[in-house]
């Protein structure tokens, strides 16, 4: 469960990048977050990252206030959470195996486990006879594809994609989208925050639209519409 509960962000000279704004995302539900840019998509996602801090209001994250200046366990907090960005952010001198590991190797997972689970992740986005490939030598539909397993390796519950289509052809945005629809069935809570109108009226989730700092709509089963 995510909850804001007005929570607004606030820059200097009065401008703000979100304007009290509250709203609860249940566990494994599917959301997009739609509007123009600007509009505060990706402050969200940074706040439920503790990436950005609110100027005021509370954010929940799996029952813990985030907010709460008492709580300081940001690792923790960003094991439970898998990020895929819009450039992919993929380490170039690694290969696609290593680079999927990484945060597994990081809380010092058991070598065999490691295997085991990237293996398992790089079949389900259609990798897995890539792994020892570089960078380099892949497209952009097959560095978001690496990117997705990164996100989703370790049985994170909560999936962010931040404009996960925005650098790829409409073709492989489709192929992208429907690793997305698959991880609906996994028990995973999505929010992607994307500018496709085509595939938010594909999906018919719930859709909350964004403008200038402030909830628009929030709609469930809807379309693009600010």
């Amino acid at each position: 469960m995510i909850k804001f509960d007005s929570v607004s962000k606030a820059y200097p000279h009065g401008n703000f990048h979100l304007k009290d704004i509250s709203f609860q995302i249940d566990t494994n539900e599917f959301v997009f977050f739609v509007g123009p840019s600007g509009a505060g998509k990706t402050t969200i996602l940074k706040m439920i990252l503790k990436a950005i801090i609110p100027t005021s209001g509370s954010i929940f994250v799996n029952d813990l206030e985030i907010t709460d200046k008492k709580f300081n366990n940001i690792d923790k907090l960003r094991q439970q959470i898998g990020v895929v960005f819009q450039d992919f952010k993929i380490i170039n001198d690694k290969n696609i195996f290593e680079n999927v590991a990484l945060s597994l190797k990081i809380t010092q997972t058991a070598k065999k486990i490691i295997q085991d689970e990237v293996n398992k992740v790089l079949d389900m986005v259609g990798l897995e006879e890539k792994k020892f490939m570089f960078p380099i030598q892949l497209s952009a539909g097959e560095l978001q594809r690496a990117a997705i397993a990164r996100a989703i390796i370790g049985g994170r519950d909560i999936i962010l994609a931040d404009e996960p289509t925005g650098n790829l052809d409409p073709k492989t945005a489709w192929e992208i989208m429907r690793i997305f629809k698959k991880l609906d069935h996994e028990e995973k809570t999505i929010i992607i925050a994307t500018h496709n109108v085509d595939i938010v009226n594909s999906f018919k989730k719930r859709v909350i639209a964004l403008k200038e700092g402030i909830i628009k709509k929030d709609l469930r089963s809807a379309g693009y519409e600010l």
